[in-house]
């Protein structure tokens, strides 16, 4: 089934494109905001919401790019059905301004598209306060 895309950006108020690549490059840093528990072995990174005690979610991520202070671009295991499918964390700086920007791009069945709009915000409501990159 084809997937619809979407995209959004944040801006950051961190000027450095390293700061935050130490936090969407590795197993680690994305544990930090994005998940519960992320492991990684080779080009798979595993994700987990919830805790042993309670209903647990894990999805499995496999990496397809990887550019040092630039970009991460994954698919979901799950999208396998959709060549186009993938979901991809990019920073951008702004040539003028020296801003940084965050964006994202993921995709998700039309029904899902939204639900999918707020889980991104609440995970950049989490990487905000650990943080404090966010405008």
């Amino acid at each position: 089934m084809h997937k619809n895309i979407l995209k959004k950006d944040y801006p950051l108020s961190a000027k450095s494109p390293k700061l935050v690549w130490d936090l969407i490059s590795n197993a680690a840093g994305l544990q930090k905001w994005i998940a519960d528990v992320v492991k990684q072995e080779g080009d798979e990174l595993t994700f987990t919401w919830g805790h042993p005690w309670t209903d647990r979610d894990t999805k499995v991520s496999k990496l397809l790019e990887l550019v040092e202070n630039s970009h991460i671009k994954m698919k979901w295991d799950y999208q396998e059905d959709d060549p186009d499918a993938y979901w991809e964390m990019r920073i951008e700086k702004n040539e003028f301004t020296g801003n940084l920007t965050f964006l994202v791009t993921d995709y998700a069945d039309p029904e899902d598209i939204n639900d999918l709009s707020d889980i991104w915000d609440a995970n950049m409501e989490r990487f905000h306060r650990i943080t404090g990159f966010l405008l």
